[in-house]
């Protein structure tokens, strides 16, 4: 399944209240810039979800460089910052690196029912405004025997919120997550989120909120109460999606996150999300567990890059700007990272962003703590592999090992993972351990799951019959 980040900057919060409604409408903000997601490989590990464009497949050889181009179908950053798009499908095949190609369709033109919806929703509250005004003219002529409402004894500040409440637990967690501001020398960037890490100073979040600042650039980190920060990137993970930054001159008294346990989580669970949707700061959105272990393929919606994950599925609503931002249990524990979300192609309202529909997706905290944690040591990356070339075709029956590898390259390298375990081109991989493959980037995502040196055991089918094989998992290091 394939899914998308958000794509372009989103405009700040407004700073003023609208405008009457009998005066003119302003025009539409623009919609957020592209992100960016990874490609296929084995060099990693599988999940794949799907979303926007329709890349035409590919049964060649993937490409050798790195990041594997999206998958047949893949959710854009759901969450990502201000700039970040749809999601897009791909297809193709998928090396023992990475790689396969991915042609991404012609920009839909941002036009055409946008207009029109803009154009109903101003008269509807043109109208609204007249109804509002008859309706109060025509209660105080009526109002001839006295006023029979009856006020509340204390105001909503005084009001104790119970511990285990949505009230009680944003109070103690929005305080730890932050705004992030991001942009390249060249001036282009977005908006997304991140959480307080540890009491150093560092802030977790998606690689695509922070993307455009990696090579230079500005970065920035603001919290509820408006103090800002400048921050620069500690270390970024393409292919997980996940990101540190450190904030310079940070304050003494931050207070981390609790993070949560997401294999405990349950289907049917309670979440919350904190995060900047559409640049609106601190927003609070509700939901619960839709799915886990769904798997996922992200990207920008440009094609360049995707990311793979074995993702956590929530209805709480999620849209550009929420990236990065923590996605919370009923306790206020850090369960996942908002990163995707699948949209409809059209964002709506003229603006052409993609939106919430109800289906978002969070990489599991569990994984991003072990990734967070290499790359506040080590500044860089690591992710298991099995040592073969997948296809990334979209398909339900497996991953399939290809006949031939990246540039000429074998298809199964010698002397690794999956040559030590027996497996050879053409056999396909139905199962790891008792998780169900049913195709390259499924089969990525799930690796990623797990960690260099971890054993696995792998079920394929050769020749028509089905075979089980225990596999102990390689490393690679660096996105490149």
């Amino acid at each position: 399944m394939s899914t998308e980040n958000e794509g372009t900057a989103v405009p700040p919060a407004p700073s003023a209240p609208p405008p009457p409604a009998d005066a003119p409408a302003a025009s539409a903000p623009q919609g957020a810039h592209p992100g960016s997601a990874p490609a296929a490989g084995d060099p990693y590990g599988p999940p794949a979800p799907q979303a926007h464009h329709d890349p035409g497949e590919s049964t060649s050889a993937p490409d050798p460089s790195w990041p594997p181009p999206p998958p047949p179908s893949t959710p854009a950053y759901g969450a990502g910052g201000a700039g970040h798009g749809a999601a897009g499908q791909g297809g193709g095949g998928w090396g023992a690196g990475w790689g396969a190609a991915h042609q991404q369709p012609a920009p839909k033109n941002g036009r055409g029912r946008g207009g029109l919806v803009a154009a109903v929703l101003v008269a509807a509250l043109v109208a609204g405004g007249l109804g509002g005004g008859l309706g109060y003219t025509l209660a105080r002529e009526n109002d001839s025997g006295g006023s029979t409402t009856v006020s509340a004894g204390t105001t909503g500040g005084n009001v104790k919120r119970d511990p285990g409440t949505v009230a009680a637990v944003v109070a103690a967690a929005l305080p730890s997550t932050v705004t992030i501001e991001a942009a390249s020398s060249s001036g282009e960037g977005g908006t997304g989120t991140g959480f307080v890490f540890d009491k150093q100073g560092h802030i977790v979040t998606n690689n695509h909120v922070v993307a455009e600042a990696v090579d230079g650039g500005n970065l920035s980190a603001t919290f509820p109460d408006g103090k800002k920060y400048e921050a620069e990137v500690v270390g970024n993970a393409q292919g997980y999606d996940v990101a540190v930054i450190k904030l310079k001159n940070a304050p003494s008294d931050l207070k981390p996150l609790t993070l949560g346990n997401s294999d405990d989580v349950a289907v049917g669970d309670s979440t919350i999300a904190i995060g900047a949707p559409f640049g609106l700061s601190d927003t609070v959105t509700t939901g619960i567990i839709s799915a886990k272990n769904r798997p996922v393929a992200s990207s920008d919606g440009s094609g360049s890059k995707a990311s793979y994950m074995s993702a956590l599925q929530t209805d709480a609503s999620i849209n550009p700007g929420n990236s990065g931002g923590p996605l919370l249990d009923a306790q206020g524990n850090v369960i996942g990272i908002n990163s995707a979300i699948q949209s409809t192609s059209n964002g709506g309202f003229g603006t052409g962003q993609a939106g919430s529909i109800g289906l978002g997706f969070a990489i599991p905290i569990n994984q991003a703590k072990y990734v967070a944690q290499e790359l506040i040591e080590n500044g860089k990356p690591v992710y298991a592999k099995i040592g073969a070339s997948v296809s990334l075709e979209d398909t339900t029956n497996g991953a399939k090992i290809t006949e031939q590898g990246v540039g000429g390259t074998e298809p199964v390298d010698p002397g690794g993972p999956a040559d030590k375990a027996g497996l050879k081109p053409g056999d396909v991989i139905t199962k790891l351990d008792d998780r169900v493959i049913d195709s390259g980037p499924t089969l990525i995502g799930e690796i990623w799951t797990h960690k260099p040196g971890d054993e696995v055991t792998i079920t394929y089918e050769r020749g028509g019959k089905e075979r089980t094989t225990e596999l102990t998992l390689g490393s690679r290091v660096g996105d490149s």
